[in-house]
């Protein structure tokens, strides 16, 4: 048998066949972050609230027992692992990994651009847990969460995008991904304070 050391000894473990559908899972996008990219600190001061957010529907999907998935950009160390890059994300003060860090029953997905299903094994992953629709939350509203948005509706996934869990560096820039997803992709955008988690996970999907 093959045996796991290190971090790795932490992380969660997918069925080894597809599990029954009738699972949500949350998407938690690129908040582990150095916030050292231009324009960082105007997505930063949002992430902070955006966090908050966050934190309350990951609470709602572990008391009903539905994954979690952290889906990050790599930063361009292509040798990376999640250890690694949380470590390197508080190396210095950073508010919104520091309330926001991956616990061990999560899962955590590395991705080389800017969609978490291109080229990474999101793909695989959520049939093996019996996903069949998604929340998108994290950074940046109008990129990262924009393109995972559009290969998920590509995969028939009912997505909720709330949109007081993504942010962008402009409130107009927000506002037009958010109306393209809506529009164009079919994604509930209300906020969670005008859509209960727990409504939407009980919602009838066909």
């Amino acid at each position: 048998m093959q045996t796991r050391t290190g971090d790795q000894d932490k992380a969660p473990l997918a069925p080894a066949r597809d599990h029954d559908c009738g699972r949500s899972a949350l998407l938690i996008i690129d908040m582990i972050n150095c916030f050292d990219f231009p324009g960082a600190e105007k997505v930063q001061a949002k992430a902070i609230f955006v966090a908050e957010a966050i934190l309350g529907i990951r609470a709602a999907f572990e008391r009903r027992g539905q994954p979690v998935i952290y889906v990050n950009d790599n930063f361009g160390e292509w040798h990376s692992e999640r250890s690694r890059l949380v470590e390197r994300a508080l190396s210095h003060p950073n508010p919104v990994v520091e309330k926001l860090q991956p616990r061990d029953e999560d899962y955590f997905v590395l991705k080389p651009q800017f969609s978490g299903f291109y080229a990474t094994n999101l793909p695989v992953l959520l049939p093996k847990l019996g996903v069949d629709r998604l929340v998108l939350t994290g950074i940046a509203t109008d990129i990262c969460v924009l393109f995972t948005a559009a290969d998920a509706h590509m995969r028939d996934y009912p997505l909720w995008v709330p949109r007081n869990a993504v942010a962008a560096e402009t409130a107009k820039h927000d506002q037009w991904a958010l109306s393209i997803m809506e529009k164009s992709m079919a994604a509930q955008t209300a906020s969670t304070q005008d859509l209960d988690v727990e409504t939407w996970l009980d919602k009838a999907w066909t």
